[in-house]
C-alpha cells in the first residue's frame, strides 16, 4: 500500500477545504480501503469525515433528511425509514453483509466505486475505468454480471449499490456542499453513465461532499417492495433487483415509481415502464408491456444475455406482489 497522509475533518467547511486541496474523503472505508490494499487507488492524502453529525430528522414537509455520514445499518432500522419508506430498508438489508453495513455511511454508499473483477484486476487486466485508452477485457471475457442498459465501448460495469436503486425510486435529492457554495442533485442524475469517460462516474466535483439525503413523503410506502437476484443469497452484487411502488385509485395506478439495479453503470430508474403504467388498470398484461418498454434497448454481452428475460420477469413479479389486496 502507497504511503499516505491523513487528516481528521471536524466538520463539513473543513473536509471541503481539505478535500479542495486534494485529499480523498474516508467515510466507512469499506469501499476505499480495500480498492487501496488491492493498488487500484493510491490517493496521497486522506481526510477522515466519521466524525461528521450522523442525524436521520423528519423535514416540516414530512419528509425525511439522512446525513451523509449516517450508518446503512442506522438508517435500515431507523422508525422513520422503515414506515414511510420500507423498500429502502429492505434494499439496505439487501446489501452486503452485517459488518459493512455497520462500517458503510450513506454518503460513501453512493460514491462507491461502479466495478468489476477486471477493474480490481491492476497486474492482469486493462480497465479504461481505471486508465483511459486502453481498453476493456470485460467485453471479451466474463460477463455475465455486467451492464445490458447504458453501456459504451469503453466500459460496461454496473453499480453495485443496492441502496441507490430505492433511493432512484424514491425522487431522492442530493445535498452537497463545495468550495463555491451548496446545491442539490436529483438522485436520478447524480451517477453518470459511462459514455467516453468511465472513470468519471458521479456529477460531484473533486471539492464538492455530500452532506445529505433527503426523501419527500411518498405515497407509496405501503406497496413498495425491493427485490434483489444474486448468485447467493448474502454477500453478493445483485443479477437484477428492482425497487418498485404504486399508488391505486381501486384496480387503477395513479402513480409507479421503478428503478432496477444490476443492469447499468447507474441505478436504472424505470421511466418507460412507468409512463406504461401510470393511469391504467393493474393487470399481468399491463406489467408485461412496462417490462417489455423499459427493456426494449437492452443490449447484451453473450454472457448475460440472461438478464434481460430476468429484468423482465423479476419486475413483473414485483409489480404482482404489491398490487394485491
Amino acid at each position: 500500500m502507497t504511503p499516505f497522509s491523513y487528516t481528521r475533518a471536524e466538520d463539513a467547511i473543513e473536509a471541503v477545504r481539505l478535500i479542495a486541496d486534494g485529499r480523498r474523503c474516508l467515510g466507512g472505508g469499506t469501499n476505499l480501503i480495500d480498492l487501496m490494499r488491492k493498488g487500484v487507488e493510491q490517493p496521497e492524502a486522506l481526510v477522515d469525515i466519521s466524525g461528521l453529525p450522523a442525524t436521520i430528522e423528519e423535514t416540516p414537509q414530512g419528509g425525511v433528511m439522512i446525513s451523509a455520514a449516517a450508518k446503512n445499518s442506522t438508517v435500515a432500522a431507523h422508525p422513520l425509514i422503515r414506515a414511510r419508506y420500507p423498500m429502502l430498508s429492505r434494499a439496505i438489508l439487501a446489501g452486503a453483509s452485517a459488518q459493512i453495513r455497520n462500517m458503510a455511511t450513506v454518503g460513501g454508499n453512493l460514491l462507491q466505486r461502479t466495478r468489476c473483477a477486471y477493474f480490481a484486476d491492476v497486474a492482469g487486466s486493462r480497465c479504461n475505468k481505471r486508465e483511459l485508452s486502453t481498453g476493456c477485457d470485460a467485453r471479451e471475457g466474463f460477463n455475465r454480471y455486467h451492464a445490458i442498459l447504458g453501456a459504451s465501448p469503453a466500459c460496461i460495469a454496473t453499480h453495485p449499490s443496492d441502496m441507490a436503486v430505492a433511493l432512484a425510486a424514491l425522487n431522492a435529492q442530493v445535498h452537497v456542499v463545495g468550495a463555491r457554495g451548496s446545491r442539490t442533485i436529483a438522485l436520478t442524475d447524480f451517477h453518470r453513465l459511462p459514455d467516453n469517460r468511465p472513470d468519471v462516474e458521479t456529477l460531484l466535483a473533486h471539492d464538492e461532499l455530500i452532506v445529505a439525503i433527503e426523501l419527500a413523503s411518498s405515497s407509496i410506502a405501503s406497496r413498495s417492495a425491493y427485490r434483489k437476484v444474486r448468485d447467493r443469497a448474502s454477500y453478493a452484487f445483485a443479477l437484477v433487483s428492482v425497487a418498485a411502488g404504486i399508488t391505486l385509485d381501486g384496480s387503477r395506478i395513479v402513480e409507479a415509481r421503478i428503478a432496477l439495479g444490476g443492469v447499468a453503470a447507474r441505478p436504472w430508474r424505470a421511466f418507460r415502464a412507468e409512463n406504461v403504467l401510470r393511469g391504467g388498470l393493474v393487470s399481468p398484461e399491463a406489467f408485461s408491456r412496462a417490462a417489455e418498454a423499459e427493456l426494449a434497448d437492452a443490449v447484451p454481452l453473450p454472457g448475460n444475455h440472461f438478464k434481460i428475460e430476468l429484468a423482465k420477469r423479476t419486475l413483473e413479479a414485483v409489480l404482482a406482489s404489491i398490487s394485491k389486496a
